[in-house]
């Protein structure tokens, strides 16, 4: 064998070798569109992904639904976000939103308040013209009412809340269903807000600061004329009044507790204080 002259035994495949790696190549490519076929069959997801279950958002709601129901705001939750962050097409995305913003509401804690507010404008932000949004904006008062405080101490919370009610009232039909309770609790709010003016107005009163005392007890007559104990406020102007000399003044704040509440607790006082300052004034 001359090795130099290139003998064809050297330089020319076996036909042996030339079967065998035809038939290699082939099972490969027979195993790579196997393979491929199963992909595609899959949706191209892997193995150990399960594929999506048929109306899998409307179980989730379902599911969310009880829980939230049960009072498992983290549970609920759970089941709200997987339809809000895995859905966009579904249906139920826009009440699951709302649904992860009470889970919070329910909670009831100061981090959660806050976390729930976020939630409720940005569904009134994304869904304006939804069915629910009058809801959203209801819910918007309703957590800043949950957090007003006692009418000694800081009102921003019944103010926010107030601003809020007010926007539902001037914003939808007054025929709503959400309407009376809206009211009522805007009613609530105020009543805490008039109540803070009136313990700084009794405050000053104690002091013998008539002028301050007045001030507070007008402003709230003035800014809240609805206000529930407005009977407790026209006798302290009067006393406010009276002690100052102006007793001509006082006595129609007294007269007007009896024309207005006459089951009121300050009805027998306010008559006795009539008779004391009209006697005064005889000569």
């Amino acid at each position: 064998m001359d090795l130099q002259r290139g003998d064809d035994r050297m330089t020319r495949p076996h036909p042996a070798r030339v079967c065998r790696l035809g038939f290699r190549m082939w099972r490969l490519g027979v195993s790579g569109c196997l393979l491929a076929a199963t992909a595609l069959a899959c949706g191209g997801r892997s193995a150990d992904i399960p594929a999506p279950q048929l109306e899998a958002d409307r179980v989730l709601y379902e599911r969310g639904t009880t829980a939230l129901e049960e009072g498992d705001w983290r549970r609920a939750r759970v089941y709200f976000v997987q339809i809000r962050d895995n859905y966009p097409q579904s249906p139920h995305r826009a009440d699951s939103r709302l649904a992860i913003a009470d889970t919070y509401e329910g909670e009831g804690t100061l981090d959660a308040y806050v976390r729930a507010l976020d939630e409720f404008q940005d569904f009134l932000s994304l869904y304006p013209d939804h069915p629910r949004a009058p809801y959203a904006q209801y819910k918007v008062g309703m957590v800043h009412f949950h957090q007003m405080r006692r009418a000694e101490r800081d009102q921003t919370e019944t103010i926010n809340a107030i601003q809020e009610f007010e926007a539902f009232v001037s914003s939808y039909p007054p025929d709503h269903a959400l309407i009376p309770e809206v009211r009522q609790r805007l009613r609530d709010a105020r009543d805490r807000l008039s109540e803070h003016d009136f313990v700084v107005g009794r405050y000053y009163y104690r002091f013998k600061n008539y002028a301050g005392a007045l001030s507070r007890f007008r402003q709230i007559l003035d800014g809240d004329p609805g206000y529930t104990r407005r009977d407790e406020v026209y006798f302290y102007v009067g006393e406010s009044l009276a002690a100052r000399g102006d007793v001509v003044e006082a006595i129609p704040y007294f007269a007007r507790i009896l024309d207005e509440f006459d089951a009121s607790e300050y009805a027998e006082l306010a008559t006795t204080r009539v008779a004391e300052l009209e006697a005064a004034q005889e000569p």
